[in-house]
């Protein structure tokens, strides 16, 4: 009886936290999306709308109409599609060959792997770097800077271990190469592992600000984010965004639609990946 009582009480305060940590994460959600919908006049006037007395599409509009919001959005798109591409074929290709036993120097590239996870060569090194292959101004600089994030390929390579040797040897008995063995069986079997990591990848290259304007120098490669820093801090006046017939009444509106059309792709795509995710963690740290 006192156990049960106990398990109760315990699962009563879970229960409530859980509330409450949804609340702080919902109610925000809920005005930035509400707000998004009202006018000018009523933004202005109450500051906070969880329900517009006028629903309008201004704002969306607005952005939509926006040459520098549509060149933003694509270079996003750009940047997560192909950057998520160029980090899940390099960490796959060096998580199997890290799980293989018999590759030599195996033991030396999973201590550099790890050493780079504890110590960073810094930001300036780095710069010089990128700067002496020429690759300033290029989506390349952060492409292969963020190539391989180590703590991931750690875990697929975890992961790859604990796959059966017999599945490898059958397959070179028949007569496939590592490429055809990795490709036809390995992935197949490894799809929550997969699934999940192209999803941390996706949001680290789609969230990506802060090398974006180390590297690029030019306003036009700047991504997403970029874009969403400059309608959220810079005076819109001095972008020309949010600018109307009646002035700059929309501003507020604007920054939420702009918040919420950043989301957007990300609150899309988790729905379908969601079912991999824990999965996909739990199956990749099973072995260390």
């Amino acid at each position: 009886m006192v156990k049960s009582w106990r398990e109760g009480l315990f699962n009563s305060v879970v229960i409530v936290l859980l509330l409450i940590a949804a609340a702080m994460v919902a109610i925000p959600f809920l005005f930035t999306f509400f707000s998004s919908f009202a006018t000018a006049k009523e933004l202005l006037m109450k500051g906070v709308v969880l329900w517009p007395e006028t629903w309008t599409l201004e704002a969306y509009r607005f952005l939509l109409d926006n040459e520098q919001f549509t060149r933003a959005f694509r270079n996003a798109v750009e940047l997560a599609v192909i950057g998520t591409a160029i980090n899940m074929g390099l960490s796959i290709m060096m998580a199997y060959g890290l799980s293989q036993p018999g590759v030599k120097g195996r033991s030396l590239v999973n201590f550099l792997v790890v050493f780079t996870m504890l110590f960073h060569g810094g930001m300036i090194p780095t710069y010089l770097v990128v700067n002496k292959l020429g690759l300033i101004n290029s989506y390349w600089a952060i492409w292969l800077v963020t190539a391989i994030a180590p703590f991931n390929m750690i875990v697929m390579r975890s992961y790859f271990q604990t796959l059966p040797a017999e599945i490898k040897e059958s397959a070179r008995i028949d007569g496939c190469g590592e490429f055809k063995i990795l490709w036809r069986i390995i992935l197949p079997i490894s799809l929550p592992v997969i699934v999940t990591f192209t999803l941390f990848y996706a949001v680290a290259n789609w969230n990506t600000y802060f090398q974006a304007i180390l590297y690029l120098n030019d306003s036009k490669e700047y991504p997403l984010q970029v874009f969403l820093r400059q309608v959220l801090i810079v005076n819109p006046s001095e972008l020309g965004l949010a600018v109307t017939e009646n002035g700059y009444g929309y501003t507020p509106a604007v920054q939420h639609a702009a918040i919420l059309l950043t989301a957007l792709p990300l609150i899309a795509v988790y729905p379908f990946m969601q079912k991999y995710f824990s999965k996909g963690m739990m199956m990749g740290s099973v072995k260390g």
